[in-house]
């Protein structure tokens, strides 16, 4: 059970945007540097990335286990294990956005969904949030993978996951969000 958050004054917190600039702007990222006033009176500047948005799908099948990907990512450098996840589209909902990556990704299409939350990945420099679904009653529709895109699709257990996270192999925030949400909906 939930109980409902009693709304705070935060305003002694805030911080108030005086001015700012674009210093990059890119196809998914755009980068803003702000001059802003904070609570003491002082000014100070911050740096931050703005972004779209995104969404995670937790694909469940039904002998229960995930479906993963396996995805280098340029900026480390390295394979990843992941929940399939995407940018949202300007426009577009998340649920539309979980549904199109979950086809486009895994060639799946799922008959009943759940939001989970959502999260906010890097909160001292990026916009960035994460609407997390799970999917279930999968079907295989076809996979359409965008161009430049390469990936591996693998099922593992709850358990499975839980080791590989052990073993410091799965360390990507948004799943291992999911992973922490799975598991809390597990010992309900």
């Amino acid at each position: 059970m939930t109980t409902a958050r009693k709304p705070r004054d935060d305003a002694h917190l805030a911080e108030t945007r005086i001015d700012g600039e674009a210093v990059f702007d890119g196809a998914l990222l755009h980068v803003r540097r702000d001059r802003v006033r904070l609570p003491d009176g002082n000014v100070a500047t911050r740096e931050y990335v703005v972004h779209p948005g995104a969404v995670l799908v937790v694909p469940v099948r039904d002998d229960g286990r995930y479906v993963m990907e396996r995805q280098f990512r340029y900026p480390l450098a390295r394979v990843f294990i992941e929940f399939p996840a995407g940018k949202i589209d300007p426009g577009e909902e998340p649920l539309a956005c979980a549904r199109r990556e979950l086809a486009e990704e895994t060639g799946h299409a799922a008959a009943r969904w759940q939001r989970l939350g959502v999260i906010h990945p890097v909160i001292s420099y990026s916009t960035e949030h994460i609407e997390l679904w799970r999917a279930d009653g999968l079907t295989e529709v076809g996979r359409h993978l965008d161009d430049g895109e390469f990936l591996e699709i693998a099922a593992m257990s709850h358990d499975e996951l839980l080791a590989a996270f052990d073993r410091g192999e799965i360390t990507d925030s948004k799943t291992v969000a999911a992973l922490f949400m799975l598991e809390r909906a597990r010992q309900r």
